[in-house]
């Protein structure tokens, strides 16, 4: 018995000193329940709890869209408006305006009477897609890249840009519907502000440049048109723009209480000047855009549209940049963004790829370059690149325009290689309804393809706003420098719902930076 009690003693003391032991493991492995479940929570910022919720978007496509479609992104600096309307609304347009549709082009065309709205051989009223699922469909992958796919004599290229064509022809009455269509989308992502490239009717301006000889003296082939009454198109713009607005403001009950969001997005254009005709064309219509830019507000710029790499385009271009930096000494007050660089290799010759971007940086002292894909392309690229970013000249970034058009994508773009030297970018749709995309569409796909964060992205959306041609100070003390305001707003954090009396005061005294605020509210609000 007593033998038997002290074995079961023995085994006791056992038992307790595995127990103890094991507890004590537990307590060296284990943390106390006193201990926060999450210290780092209580110290976090609004910014670094939001860069969180990226990252763990970023793990499933659909949820990125969703979360990037929230986010604020400020402006979108490189839009075209007929580019950015759907084929939809093409089609319900044209059956309003009773054209017709060429079934072998997949075209608009005018009706042979009116108001019968007889087509014609060949042609069938543009109302049939309606009840015609087919024709309806084709119309669309006609008027988009929607369904495209490459064969022999037809690249995506050629498709992209053949689109405009046959999508035109009606009625400029249209046109502040697609204000409306672009700014609708626009405020639903969180966009605030748009730069629209349009060009008014100029058919006065062409007349004029064929009666007008033309004349390696810039100053007298300018004082030639002028006299001839080339300001004449100065009205014909205004009451464009004016007409354009009216029809936006009234579809989105602008000032009224039930006014809708797209209200809120600020809209400036640049005039676009079409590079692909003969010199003197070019000339005057690039005059008459800084014109019209000198003589209404809403026209903040100038821009030349076109493809790049069109024979004049090429044959002219140190031409037309020399145009550009004559007319820029009359207009210095006049912004200017060009098309520069929407150029790959075998599109054009290896020597075209040599300077595009730098003489529109150098000669025509442009402020932002669109595109300026071929960059590495160029002569001396890092010098260039350096220069850019010390001259603060923004490129604006259309990811998959430059796929589409140019088969330029992934490591082969030279999005990271302009951050990589410091110049400034933004992301830009370029012609969104043709590409069947929005701007968020651009942020995913910067985020999935080069892995940005969430502080690279806000600094991507503030450097849309800083570089927009909207007058006024910035509100940020150095340029591209998104730390520090600007003196008359240093006292107080960005984007404060109520701003101090001095701020305010600031903010109305400048455009820029009263956007650039409302971006920081945004954002704010966003991180909330």
């Amino acid at each position: 018995m007593k033998t038997i009690n002290l074995r079961h003693h023995d085994r006791t003391r056992q038992n307790f000193s595995t127990a103890a032991i094991l507890f004590l493991v537990a307590a060296t492995i284990l943390p106390a329940q006193s201990t926060p479940k999450r210290p780092a929570e209580k110290s976090a910022t609004p910014e670094s709890r939001t860069a969180r919720d990226l990252e763990a978007a970023r793990q499933n496509p659909l949820s990125l869209r969703t979360w990037l479609y929230k986010m604020p992104k400020g402006a979108d600096l490189h839009i075209h408006l007929t580019g950015a309307v759907y084929a939809e609304s093409f089609i319900r347009a044209a059956a309003e305006d009773h054209l017709c549709v060429d079934i072998t082009t997949l075209s608009f065309a005018p009706a042979k009477s009116s108001p019968d709205s007889e087509c014609g051989d060949g042609k069938v009223p543009a109302a049939h897609a309606f009840q015609d699922q087919h024709l309806y469909d084709a119309l669309v992958d006609s008027f988009s890249m929607r369904s495209f796919v490459p064969t022999t004599g037809e690249s995506a290229h050629d498709h992209f840009f053949d689109t405009f064509s046959k999508f035109g022809g009606t009625a400029q009455r249209h046109k502040g519907e697609w204000l409306d269509e672009v700014a609708t989308r626009a405020a639903a992502q969180n966009e605030q502000y748009l730069e629209i490239m349009e060009t008014p009717e100029f058919g006065h301006t062409v007349l004029l440049s064929r009666m007008i000889r033309w004349n390696d003296d810039f100053s007298l082939l300018r004082e030639a048109l002028l006299k001839q009454g080339l300001r004449d198109d100065i009205k014909v713009a205004s009451e464009h723009f004016d007409q354009a607005e009216a029809v936006r403001k009234d579809r989105e009950h602008c000032g009224q209480s039930d006014a809708t969001p797209a209200c809120n997005v600020e809209i400036r254009y640049l005039y676009q000047v079409l590079r692909g005709f003969p010199k003197e064309q070019v000339f005057a219509q690039t005059l008459i855009g800084f014109e019209i830019a000198s003589n209404d507000p809403r026209v903040v710029g100038i821009n030349f549209v076109m493809p790049e790499d069109g024979y004049v385009s090429m044959n002219d271009y140190a031409l037309q940049m020399k145009m550009v930096a004559y007319l820029h000494t009359a207009y210095p007050k006049i912004h200017i963004s060009l098309h520069a660089g929407e150029l790959a290799p075998g599109l054009v010759p290896y020597e075209g790829l040599c300077c595009h971007i730098r003489q529109a940086v150098e000669v025509a002292q442009a402020e932002r370059i669109g595109h300026g894909v071929d960059i590495m392309y160029e002569t001396k690229p890092h010098e260039l690149l350096k220069e850019m970013a010390a001259k603060h000249v923004m490129v604006e970034i259309n990811l998959t325009s430059n796929d589409v058009i140019l088969g330029i994508s992934g490591k082969d773009h030279p999005f990271p290689i302009y951050r990589q030297f410091g110049v400034p970018v933004a992301l830009s749709t370029d012609d969104e309804g043709v590409s069947r995309i929005d701007l968020t569409n651009e942020y995913v796909r910067a985020v999935e393809t080069y892995n940005l964060n969430y502080p690279e992205l806000k600094q991507i959306a503030r450097t849309g706003i800083e570089h927009s041609f909207l007058p006024g100070e910035s509100l940020w003390r150095s340029r591209d420098n998104f730390k520090q305001t600007n003196a008359g707003c240093a006292s107080e954090p960005p984007g404060a719902e109520k701003p101090t009396q001095r701020c305010n005061d600031f903010l109305k005294s400048s455009e820029k930076a009263k956007q650039q605020w409302e971006l920081e509210r945004r954002f704010r609000e966003f991180e909330k």
